[in-house]
């Protein structure tokens, strides 16, 4: 008798203890956090054939990791790429070897059409918003959710993954209200899950709800703050509310201890923490050794793969002060150009002039980099990341005009920003102190 998941899924390959071991790291894996490894290692070795164990494996290595990570999980995919499945199955390997091939678009349309098949299928559905992540396109993001609503309830097995996949498509949508509501209700139903936190600390850092933001992350919900392997990103965001705020010590705070207290190797984490300490860089707050750390480790890790994650390392590198630094990441971004898939498009199109505008502003070429940032601000999602992660384009930006003397453009920029963020109180004081 053939085994299968929470929502009926046949698991080719899978003995019952590898399923249910399987089945229990899936739901960790729907609420990021716990240790899903430790048990799809047990599922695999009792059944080295369970094609879908491999898969999860894969998913959880490939993206945001290190090279080393990241190896681990081409070796998962090698491994389902040489058995058995139903065609649902080998949907999801011929996702992932899009993936390793740097075709995120490509992934993405098979995941979406999985999951217009098996509407079900909850890690097609969570792998495929992740695509749409790194794409930068919000409308999959929240449509992407909504396809497949009709065929779940609350009664169902982690049915709080699709409400927090949900509000996270929402407020990147611009549907606030309806974003936060989803985003608590999923945490009513699994107050551990991590992305349901995230999507509603967006909201609140859209809206510059800067002290609801830390209620809401330091009393009202701390479940995330347990066991997920997401807390990184996390703390990041209760940092911006903070940081929103003036409290520019409990910054620091925070990141010296979980934000990147012990350096990371994980691109998601060094990001986090390249785009925390440029914040405090526009707000002219010394940050003492913490870029020099940084650096240090981006300089162990691989450029040229991911425009977003490079443009990181261009802040970091330009923090530390690290010439040799800032020309093996516009090298970098040459080779990427020239290589297959999709980072080439993102490349061109914001992350070398992105790039080029950082090394402009720390250069003191404040109207070369503005220049370079208004080429790019109104296209920047074609290079991934979230809309308060890709802020960091407008406050640089406003940052530029301010010190390179453009009255006209700044007063410009802030009255746009004030009709944006009709709730704001204070972004704009705190970048004009700094001044």
């Amino acid at each position: 008798m053939s085994q299968k998941d929470q929502a009926g899924l046949a698991l080719t390959g899978a003995s019952p203890k590898a399923a249910q071991a399987y089945c229990e790291a899936l739901s960790l894996y729907h609420r990021m956090g716990g240790d899903p490894f430790t048990l799809l290692e047990q599922a695999i070795t009792d059944s080295p054939g369970f094609v879908m164990a491999h898969v999860l494996k894969a998913n959880l290595m490939l993206v945001g990791t290190n090279p080393e990570t990241m190896m681990g999980g081409i070796a998962a995919l090698e491994t389902a790429k040489t058995l058995a499945g139903t065609d649902r199955e080998r949907g999801h390997v011929a996702a992932l070897a899009s993936v390793a091939a740097g075709e995120i678009r490509d992934a993405g349309r098979i995941l979406e059409d999985l999951s217009i098949e098996h509407p079900r299928d909850l890690q097609a559905l969570q792998a495929g918003q992740l695509m749409d992540f790194l794409l930068g396109d919000s409308r999959m993001l929240r449509d992407r959710i909504a396809r497949v609503l009709p065929h779940w309830s609350d009664a169902m097995p982690d049915y709080h993954a699709v409400l927090a996949m949900l509000a996270f498509g929402l407020e990147e949508s611009g549907f606030y209200g309806r974003a936060e509501a989803a985003g608590r209700r999923a945490l009513e139903l699994q107050p551990l899950d991590a992305w349901a936190q995230h999507a509603v600390a967006h909201v609140m850092e859209m809206q510059d709800r800067r002290a609801d933001g830390i209620a809401f992350m330091r009393r009202e919900s701390t479940g995330w703050q347990q066991d997920s392997y997401f807390a990184v990103h996390n703390w990041w965001h209760l940092a911006l509310f903070h940081l929103g705020l003036g409290e520019t010590d409990e910054v620091l705070r925070l990141y010296d201890g979980p934000i990147y207290g012990e350096a990371s190797t994980m691109d998601f984490d060094k990001l986090d923490a390249a785009a925390l300490l440029w914040r405090l860089k526009l707000l002219g707050v010394d940050v003492g050794d913490r870029w020099r750390r940084l650096a240090d480790v981006y300089e162990q890790g691989v450029l040229g793969m991911s425009a977003f994650t490079d443009a990181h390392a261009m802040m970091a590198f330009v923090g530390a002060g690290r010439a040799d630094g800032v020309k093996a990441v516009l090298a970098a971004q040459d080779q990427a150009l020239a290589a297959p898939g999709d980072n080439a498009g993102m490349v061109r199109d914001v992350g070398l002039p992105l790039i080029q505008a950082i090394a402009a502003f720390d250069a003191g070429a404040y109207a070369i980099a503005a220049d370079r940032l208004r080429g790019v601000r109104n296209r920047s999602g074609r290079f991934g990341g979230s809309h308060a992660q890709r802020d960091l384009i407008d406050l640089t930006l406003i940052a530029s005009a301010r010190r390179g003397g453009d009255a006209g453009l700044e007063k410009a920029l802030l009255a746009e920003r004030a009709n944006a963020k009709p709730l704001s109180i204070g972004d704009e004081a705190l970048l004009a102190r700094a001044a």
